[in-house]
């Protein structure tokens, strides 16, 4: 539906178009990792981050933050990094990210964080000595089939994963946030993170920098729903999939978050009206969502590029939309006896 492209010129949409998936990073690659690393023992959602990070300033004085914290946005820390003045690469970020200062104790305050997930691409590459690009590679977008699924699609250095520029669909351009029009010489952003911190990153970062197509993440619900396995190749055990999507903030939270996923707070309205409390998901800047039901064993995905050509409207309201029309399909399924069914915080 619609168009892959309308600045400079109009471009025709097909359903292989690759899009820059935003924050649908931190469920598909970053949860992922960490559930894949819980399962192995190299760490818990329990783990202290300065027993991990050396340099990890944020919290000293006070209580320890810990890994589950950073997954489940509980932690404290500010929502993003300051881009003034300026800096470039993934240590300046990662010593940006290790000395901000928490605004609440861990644990008693939900606050959605990019910082958070910055942090975890870190711990993650200091725990294995490999980058979130390769982890996410190597453990579930080459096993899976995933094949349209990576970072830096025009340079990655999987070569399978190089994706050619007329296949992605471009965001914004770049530097304009809403303006009307751009100055002369202004580059499109089109296989370049949109997201800014992302982009100066290097374009691998534990909250944004994925690129991906409905029919790869497709596959990797498809993995999710059967417990960590899809045609025959497992890459998580069930119980660290069943792990990863139960509710993980503390019963005193109204907002209801996994090790890395939505459940149930103000940011979870790809939901719709009709998936059972229980579902997961999560959704991006740019335009997408992914919501997974395991209770109908139904999932929707929606990608789009709502910031091209600039930053305007809003499609939150379409993300609940789809959400419903979804859960809507799913036929002989009683929505209705779901929440009796469900187990107790």
């Amino acid at each position: 539906v619609g168009r892959k492209a309308l600045e400079p010129a109009a471009e025709a949409l097909d359903a292989a178009t690759v899009y820059d998936c935003a924050s649908l990073t931190k469920g598909v690659v970053t949860a992922a990792v960490f559930a894949r690393l819980m399962q192995d023992r190299a760490l818990e959602a329990g783990t202290p981050v300065r027993a991990l990070l050396p340099a990890f300033e944020s919290d000293r004085g006070g209580a320890p933050i810990t890994v589950g914290q950073l997954l489940t946005h509980t932690s404290g820390l500010p929502a993003g990094l300051p881009l003034q003045p300026d800096w470039t690469g993934l240590e300046p970020a990662w010593a940006l990210a290790a000395n901000r200062k928490p605004t609440h104790p861990p644990g008693t305050f939900f606050r959605y964080s990019d910082v958070n997930f910055i942090l975890l691409g870190q711990i993650a590459q200091r725990v294995t000595g490999q980058g979130l690009d390769a982890l996410a590679h190597a453990w579930f977008f080459q096993p899976l089939g995933m094949r349209d699924s990576g970072f830096r699609p025009l340079a990655d250095p999987q070569a399978w994963a190089r994706i050619p520029l007329e296949r992605i669909a471009p965001t914004e351009w770049e530097g304009e946030i809403g303006a009307a029009s751009p100055p002369p010489g202004t580059p499109l952003l089109r296989g370049q993170v949109h997201d800014p911190t992302a982009r100066r990153m290097g374009g691998v970062a534990g909250h944004a920098g994925l690129f991906s197509t409905a029919a790869d993440l497709a596959r990797f619900a498809r993995m999710v729903l059967q417990g960590g396995e899809l045609d025959g190749v497992r890459v998580l055990s069930p119980e660290a999939v069943a792990r990863m999507t139960a509710v993980a903030t503390p019963p005193s939270l109204a907002e209801q978050r996994s090790l890395g996923w939505d459940i149930d707070s103000r940011y979870a309205r790809a939901r719709g009206r009709r998936y059972p409390r229980g579902s997961f998901g999560h959704t991006g800047f740019t335009g997408c969502a992914l919501w997974i039901d395991p209770f109908s064993r139904t999932f929707h995905v929606l990608l789009s590029n709502r910031v091209h050509p600039r930053t305007r409207e809003s499609i939150v309201g379409l993300y609940e939309e789809v959400g419903t029309r979804a859960a809507d399909a799913v036929l002989g399924f009683d929505f209705e006896r779901v929440p009796a069914a469900l187990p107790a915080r």
